[in-house]
């Protein structure tokens, strides 16, 4: 689908038509995805965009958290003074605001979108613990099973806290180990013991089972949503 970049909307022409173009067509993109039930990468990415165009709207200023992580702080400090020079030019400033007027409400719509596929597929996951679970929890393993189908994926997985102005919140990483195909002999039970007998150093390891009750697209959907999804669930044990 067509990218839109980060700083489009001060980057090059700054003429309303041309950024309702670069906009309608990103959005386009955007919601062709959705209709698949393709998440991600494209749900952050519009989540950023939005954010973004917020600050700008209630504050005039951009702001360096809400830019990916591929932005560094150098790139940043040559956006905002290019975007400081564009505040203090009342007609071209004028031109942004009606383009922020113009795309808010756009986005806002498609990333409704978004959240109710997002809440449809994580109220679709069944998520419970494998075996008994360690104090520990912070790294460990789990089991994604697709819908439909007889296979197991199966991750290691080790959690994070990550800092900025605003909050402190929970990152996930994950390694995928395995795809086995469930069975009399492949339960959840079973494969856990595999595990362990495999890695000496996670002897009782935190271990979680999530099984997809709807379809949806793996890499795009199911995966990411599900990391979240076990995010929250250790949180809350």
């Amino acid at each position: 689908m067509k990218k839109l970049e980060t700083n489009w909307l001060t980057n090059g022409l700054i003429d309303f038509e041309y950024k309702k173009y670069l906009l309608l067509a990103y959005l386009d993109g955007v919601k062709a995805e959705f209709k698949d039930k393709r998440l991600y990468p494209v749900f952050s990415d519009l989540i950023m965009h939005y954010n973004n165009l917020l600050q700008v709207k209630e504050h005039k200023k951009l702001v360096y958290e809400q830019f990916p992580q591929r932005i560094s702080r150098a790139d940043f400090n040559k956006l905002e003074i290019m975007y400081q020079k564009i505040v203090e030019d009342d007609e071209t400033m004028r031109e942004i605001e009606e383009i922020v007027q113009f795309a808010a409400p756009r986005f806002d719509g498609v990333l409704q979108n978004g959240r109710e596929i997002y809440d449809y597929i994580e109220s679709n996951l069944e998520i419970n613990p494998v075996g008994i679970t360690p104090l520990y929890r912070d790294a460990g393993y789990f089991f994604l099973d697709e819908y439909p189908g007889q296979e197991t994926h199966v991750y290691e997985y080790q959690m994070s806290i990550f800092e900025n102005t605003y909050e402190t919140y929970r990152g996930i990483n994950t390694r995928h180990i395995d795809t086995i195909r469930r069975g009399l002999t492949n339960t959840y039970e079973n494969m856990k013991v595999n595990l362990v007998k495999q890695n000496k150093d996670l002897p009782n390891p935190a271990t979680f089972v999530i099984i997809a009750k709807v379809p949806c697209p793996f890499d795009q959907s199911l995966l990411p949503i599900a990391k979240r999804t076990l995010v929250k669930y250790v949180s809350t044990l």
